[in-house]
Order: structure tokens, then sequence, then C-alpha cells
């Protein structure tokens, strides 16, 4: 069965850094692949370099990019591969959003996918201190 591909494009190392993660995690990600944006990189062939890597993940069913930051290169570079049905990106990669795209039910539509990943990385961001007050030792006691 065609799987949604991925590709994690980010400033710096950022992106292969979550799919070496993932992958430690999770296993072979064939269907998911990495561009790192160096800060001195050409638009212009970082911008090939996003196609290449789109067309590569793409088994017709449609290919999830996710950037590090909305408003940054990766994602305007990104933007321009925008297409209803073929090209989703959310923005905000972290770790569990790798991991939920490496995990995802093979059913699941580009759309449905793009959600389900936008979901599992804001529940994931969390204040440990505010989840762990309970367990805290007073500093008195």
């Amino acid at each position: 069965m065609k799987r949604v591909g991925g590709v994690i494009v980010s400033h710096g190392q950022v992106a292969n850094e979550l799919l070496a993660a993932a992958e430690t995690v999770v296993g072979d990600l064939s269907h998911i692949t990495a561009v790192s944006i160096g800060w001195h990189d050409d638009v212009e062939l970082a911008k090939d370099e996003v196609a290449r890597a789109v067309k590569t993940v793409s088994q017709g069913v449609g290919v999830l990019v996710m950037t590090d930051m909305f408003g940054g290169t990766p994602t305007n570079i990104s933007a321009m591969f925008l297409k209803e049905n073929e090209v989703e990106i959310v923005t905000g990669v972290n770790l569990p959003m790798v991991i939920k795209l490496a995990t995802y039910s093979e059913e699941t539509t580009l759309s449905d996918l793009a959600k389900e990943v936008e979901d599992q990385g804001k529940q994931s961001i969390h204040r440990t201190g505010a989840l762990l007050e309970p367990q805290k030792m007073k500093k008195d006691a």
C-alpha cells in the first residue's frame, strides 16, 4: 500500500538530527527524508533540494512537509510546493511529530495526517515542573 511521504526541512542540522533520532526509536524510515538548510546556503539551491526531496518520497498519495518555524526560510521555500491533496506543511516540528509521521496508519489521508501530526506536536509540549508539581519535594521539608 502507498504511504504519505514526509520531508523535514529546517535551519542548520535540525532536520537531519530529528530524522536520525526518529530512526533510532522507530527503525527504517524510507518514506521520510530531511533537508537541512545552512545559514549561508543559496535559496535557489535549497529550493531545488526541497523539490528533489518531495519527489523522492512521493508515492502518489501526498507528501507532508514539516518545518521548524513558520515564517522562516525553510517554511517559505516549502510553501512554494503547497498543493491541495498533494503537499501539506506543518510548522514547529518536534520529535513526537516525526514519530507520529513514521508510525501512522497507511489508510490515513494527507489532510488527516497533517492534522494528527499538528495535534501530536501540540500535545507533546509540557511545562514539566507543572506536571510534576505534586511530586516536588518542598525545600523546607
